[in-house]
């Protein structure tokens, strides 16, 4: 495996969204407490309702996202690549993991533990500060567009004559064979 230079975390940082409004000095200060994690095809990062000890960022690779479903196999989310930030709440709300990450190939992240996060914070660190800022800006935009969803199915079940036309339009690209 490739040994990855502090020029390269660094820079790629500052490329992501999560990090933008930090400047080298700033990255530096949280690059210290950062671990780099390297993981396999299908190695879970963390499980659903594992204590939220870190946050992560994607370097290179991609990880799924998926949630326990009661009635069945889990259910995909959705599938991050590379500056996708993750784990985040843990950092704001110390509650069990929501969901499961799983590596998608070989993948390495950017392990960033809660504990010296919160080190960072007690210290009044502006880097620190400035990332919890960015992760309440992320969080809201995906309650935005997880309110948008409901609304969505919600107006789809309060119409059922729109999900009937939907399912009509589904069914009739489908043929069935006996």
């Amino acid at each position: 495996m490739n040994t990855i230079t502090l020029e390269q975390i660094i820079t790629f940082l500052l490329e992501a969204p999560m990090f933008g409004d930090l400047d080298p000095a700033q990255l530096s200060e949280v690059v210290h407490i950062m671990q780099v994690r390297r993981v396999r095809d299908g190695q879970v990062i963390f499980k659903e309702g594992d204590p939220g000890d870190a946050w992560y960022v994607i370097f290179d690779g991609a990880a799924d996202v998926t949630k326990n479903d009661e009635t069945g196999p889990p259910k995909a989310i959705l599938t991050l690549g590379p500056r996708a930030c993750f784990g985040e709440m843990a950092i704001l709300d110390h509650s069990p993991r929501s969901a499961t990450v799983t590596a998608r190939g070989e993948t390495t992240v950017f392990r960033f533990p809660r504990s010296d996060f919160e080190d960072l914070l007690a210290a009044d660190n502006l880097a620190a500060y400035k990332l919890v800022y960015e992760m309440a800006k992320v969080l809201a935009t995906r309650a935005r567009a997880t309110t948008q969803r409901l609304a969505e199915a919600l107006s789809v079940r309060e119409k059922p004559h729109v999900l009937r036309d939907t399912t009509e339009k589904v069914v009739e690209g489908q043929s069935v064979s006996e």
